[in-house]
C-alpha cells in the first residue's frame, strides 16, 4: 500500500494490520510497516529473547577459568 492511499484510508489500513502487515511503500520503495499492537509485542519480546541467547552465546565463548556450581551457590548463600 502506498503511503498516501494508507492516508487516504488509515481506518482500513488499520483494520488490515489487526490480521497481517500492511507494508507502506513511498516512491515505489519501502516506507514502513503497519502492525497490531499485539504483534508488535510478540515481535519486540522475540527481539530480547535473541538478544538474550545472542548474549548468552558471547559470554560462553569468553576465555577464562570456570567456576564450579557449587563455588557459586556458595558465593551467594545458597549453600
Amino acid at each position: 500500500m502506498t503511503v498516501s492511499a494508507a492516508r487516504e484510508n488509515l481506518a482500513d489500513a488499520v483494520d488490515m494490520a489487526r490480521t497481517e502487515a500492511v507494508f507502506l511503500e513511498r516512491y515505489g520503495r519501502p516506507a514502513a510497516v503497519l502492525v497490531s499492537p499485539e504483534r508488535y509485542e510478540q515481535l519486540l519480546a522475540a527481539l530480547e529473547d535473541a538478544e538474550d541467547v545472542a548474549a548468552f552465546d558471547a559470554a560462553m565463548a569468553e576465555e577464562g577459568p570456570n567456576i564450579p556450581w557449587e563455588q557459586v551457590k556458595a558465593d551467594l548463600g545458597w549453600a
